[in-house]
């Protein structure tokens, strides 16, 4: 709506052809292809824009105004602006809820349900486990819902009993917005003969179609949605590190000289540390990456650890523990408070430890 009322006001003749016609036929305007109809502010009455054929070139329009024989050219790009049906203009959305304020998202399919809740500023995972969840996947999830656009209209008004032919009496798949008290979900159905789903908002009658590749995000494993680092530190964050091995113990505190300037050092013995080696040490911890996620039952080494970590980042705010074990040539990590294991690079995690051992 806004790109036609930009292009009307903007609108200039680039030629009069006649300034007195008689015969509008020629010109496509004795039964317009296009009428435009605006009022502007205080004004009266209504003022129209009659539109017809292109000309030879193709690169403008003949246009005129009701009530003058006067015919003149405007850009043929016009035509796309101005030559909207309703489903052109309507909202496209299919669901409407404001994306800041959401604090709970719930997908179910027939085989699995999947539930978020967010305190502060961080989502966790509650089902099918509980356990800290990947924040950019979903928030991913949660904006695809927020833009999704239906690709065209198959029910203006479905009732209960035509739901089923389009799926949607037993979805593939449901999605719940949660904000507050209020709440928004999306319902998926079939595929249509053109490959789109058909598609509702459980709160109103209306069937769309929408474009399975927009709710490719919500079709994700529990492991999608868990965090693909090891650890929530990085090397600039952390202010304090622990490792343990056997019966040893290295400790390690970043700390703030009377210049302002930091530095970490060792408190067993006390000792500066170089930067680069402690930087190198950080670096390793922070970049291990998870390959997998393992339940409960699986061996992980872990009750004999090859290493625990103990980290405080965030100016020692927040304290992450994780304890590394290694089952074959497997490493796992397992964090406190959350279920299972995870799989990581046994030959990153070697590095790390060799990375440790390379602080004098």
């Amino acid at each position: 709506v806004t790109g036609i009322v930009t292009n009307l006001a903007s609108l200039e003749i680039q030629r009069v052809v006649e300034e007195n016609a008689t015969d509008l036929a020629q010109f496509g305007l004795a039964a317009p292809r296009i009428e435009v109809g605006f009022k502007a502010a205080g004004q009266a009455g209504s003022s129209r824009l009659l539109l017809g054929d292109t000309n030879a070139t193709g690169g403008e329009i003949y246009a005129k105004l009701p009530g003058s024989a006067r015919v003149f050219l405007v850009s043929s790009f016009l035509e796309s602006t101005f030559n909207k049906g309703t489903f052109d203009l309507r909202d496209k959305r299919v669901l409407a809820f404001d994306q800041a304020a959401v604090d709970a998202l719930e997908i179910v399919t027939k085989d699995l349900r999947l539930a978020f809740a967010k305190t502060g500023e961080a989502w966790a995972l509650t089902s099918p486990v509980a356990a800290r969840a990947d924040q950019g996947q979903v928030q991913g999830a949660i904006g695809s819902l927020q833009t999704l656009a239906m690709k065209s209209i198959a029910a203006p008004e479905a009732t209960e009993q035509d739901l089923a032919k389009y799926g949607l009496d037993k979805p593939e798949l449901t999605a719940t917005i949660g904000a507050g008290s209020t709440r928004a979900t999306l319902a998926v159905g079939k595929t249509d003969e053109n490959g789109n789903v058909f598609a509702r908002d459980v709160a109103g009658p209306m069937v769309v179609t929408i474009d399975p590749s927009l709710i490719n995000a919500l079709r994700n494993t529990p492991d999608s949605f868990r965090p693909k680092d090891v650890f929530e530190f990085r090397s600039f964050t952390a202010s304090r590190l622990e490792v343990a091995r056997g019966a040893s113990t290295a400790v390690f505190e970043r700390v703030t000289a009377k210049d302002g300037t930091t530095k970490w050092q060792r408190l067993n013995p006390a000792k500066d540390v170089e930067a680069a080696a402690m930087d190198a040490l950080l670096s390793a911890l922070s970049g291990l990456s998870v390959d997998s996620y393992v339940d409960a039952g699986t061996k992980t080494g872990a009750d004999a650890p090859a290493a625990v970590v103990t980290a405080g980042f965030d100016d020692g705010k927040k304290t992450e523990r994780v304890v590394f074990g290694r089952a074959g040539s497997d490493v796992f990590a397992v964090r406190d408070g959350e279920p299972g294991a995870a799989k990581v690079d046994a030959a990153k995690f070697d590095d790390a430890m060799k990375a440790l051992d390379a602080i004098k």
